[in-house]
């Protein structure tokens, strides 16, 4: 509830649907991608017919991507797509399956987090009146938002990391996601073989909802814009020696280039403890939204909040023993997480 209640505007309710919605399946994010394609201004009813194509699109480029779409063992509407990709079926047999079977249960999940339905809905279930779904006002203005290129590339890195952990195929306590900072990639391994998942800002800018960790100035994912987020280390690389997994997905933030790059940046100075309460409280965001950040962060840091506290504590009291000086950013916008 503190996700929405710090910053109660649309996108920031999509994001919570996308990072912590349940996950049995991936049709959520693939209903969202299909949404974004679909924001028809002049007429907000989309079909199950319209709606099936960029929704079944979506579903089978992950597809050939990763074959594990969900906990089920079997499903036949994925069946259909891994059949299209084989060539075994036409786009217009798949279009007809995807109306018939691809809807049946993620129209009445999309709104629902933590098993409660959420008050804000971006469209309503028109299925037995109209025969599709009806876009809300809220919707067009989450569309409006300068976040929103943003969200679409969230959306995907969050479905490259749920799918990922699915085709692991291994136990909770065994996944974990890595950071390559050279290429800002996060990637996991399997019996000494690399995986690349996908990219670092786009994975964590929707638990930052959108904004510079330190001083909220908004910051983009999108490569060549002149606010593109840095990948920061909250506590500086150069302590290695003294601190370990410094790489850790705990210690990662997106930074705007103003505190991480500017004269009055942060560069190899500790960040002052309300910051360290910041990022306890962002790394919270990371176990609530399950596999497998959540994995991740309880492995590196601690099975409880009481641990991943001290967790934090202890090693921020090593950096600033070590380097001395504290670094507050000028704010730019409200705390927001």
């Amino acid at each position: 509830m503190r996700f929405y209640q710090a910053d109660p505007r649309p996108e920031q309710y999509w994001r919570g649907i996308i990072l912590f919605g349940n996950n049995s399946a991936s049709y959520k994010f693939a209903l969202a991608q299909a949404l974004y394609e679909l924001r028809q201004p002049d007429n907000d009813l989309v079909t199950l017919e319209a709606l099936a194509v960029p929704f079944v699109r979506h579903l089978c480029a992950h597809l050939k991507l990763a074959l594990r779409q969900g906990t089920s063992p079997s499903s036949k509407f994925l069946t259909a797509c891994k059949a299209f990709n084989d060539g075994e079926i036409t786009e217009t047999q798949l279009v007809a399956i995807t109306v018939k079977l691809g809807f049946s249960a993620v129209i009445d999940a999309f709104h629902k987090v933590n098993r409660a339905e959420l008050d804000t809905r971006f469209f309503i279930d028109e299925r037995k009146i109209n025969g599709g779904i009806r876009l809300t006002e809220t919707f067009y203005r989450l569309t409006e938002n300068a976040q929103f290129a943003n969200l679409i590339q969230e959306t995907d890195a969050r479905w490259r990391l749920v799918e990922e952990a699915w085709g692991l195929n291994l136990p909770a306590k065994l996944l974990n996601v890595e950071y390559d900072d050279d290429n800002q990639l996060l990637f996991t391994r399997q019996r000494d073989r690399r995986i690349n998942i996908t990219s670092c800002r786009n994975s964590l800018n929707g638990y930052q909802k959108g904004f510079c960790f330190y001083c909220f100035r908004p910051v983009s994912v999108i490569s060549g814009t002149e606010d593109l987020a840095d990948v920061d280390h909250f506590l500086p690389l150069r302590l290695h020696q003294q601190i370990n997994d410094l790489n850790g997905v705990w210690n990662l933030v997106l930074a705007c280039q103003h505190c991480n790059r500017g004269v009055l940046g942060k560069s190899s100075h500790i960040p002052s403890a309300d910051l360290l309460l910041r990022l306890y409280n962002r790394n919270e965001y990371f176990i609530k939204s399950h596999l497998p950040l959540c994995e991740t962060l309880i492995r590196q840091t601690g099975n409880t909040p009481a641990q991943r506290h001290n967790f934090l504590k202890t090693n921020w009291e090593t950096a600033r023993n070590n380097l001395f000086h504290l670094w507050q950013p000028v704010a730019q916008g409200d705390s927001l997480f």
